[in-house]
């Protein structure tokens, strides 16, 4: 009896969530100078902004006075190595878990390697409205946001199929 392929291989879309964070990153870093100065991309929509954070999602945590990268550092391993464990358990034909997970692995290991290297994440997206403006995020960021979403969206479906 063989045992079913699994979906490590989906593991390429997190390779390829980190080479675009990474990339993007870089470009964010030596192009928006200085911090904090907006460039409009789609006027009052929509500007790049280079920014940092030393929390976690909307700067959670940031001025805890640096204790918070260890604990930011050892929460995305273990969440990514449950993620994989998870991923390896999946079908590799199951693209609803895999491809979720495996943004959510690319995102969390691409801000991993910000906290590791530089001690913050790089952010450089700002979406606002008027007055209204949403914490500026990065690539890593949407990878995980997606992700999430895609897998409770997908989860509830397969929730009300079932009933």
């Amino acid at each position: 009896m063989h045992p079913k392929p699994n979906a490590l291989p989906w593991l390429s879309i997190s390779v390829l969530v980190i080479v675009l964070d990474q990339l993007t990153k870089w470009w964010a870093l030596s192009a928006l100078q200085p911090q904090g100065v907006p460039h409009p991309v789609i006027p009052g929509f929509l500007n790049w902004t280079l920014d940092f954070n030393t929390g976690a999602a909307f700067s959670f945590l940031a001025q805890s006075g640096g204790w918070q990268r260890w604990f930011f550092v050892v929460l995305a391993v273990v969440i990514t190595l449950a993620l994989l464990i998870w991923l390896s358990r999946t079908a590799r034909r199951d693209w609803r878990t895999a491809l979720p997970i495996s943004l959510v692995i690319g995102g969390a290991l691409g801000n991993l390697i910000d906290r590791l290297h530089a001690s913050q994440v790089t952010d450089f997206i700002q979406v606002y409205y008027h007055n209204w403006y949403y914490p500026t995020f990065n690539v890593a960021d949407s990878g995980i946001t997606v992700g999430a979403v895609l897998l409770i969206l997908f989860g509830l479906r397969s929730s009300a199929s079932a009933h």
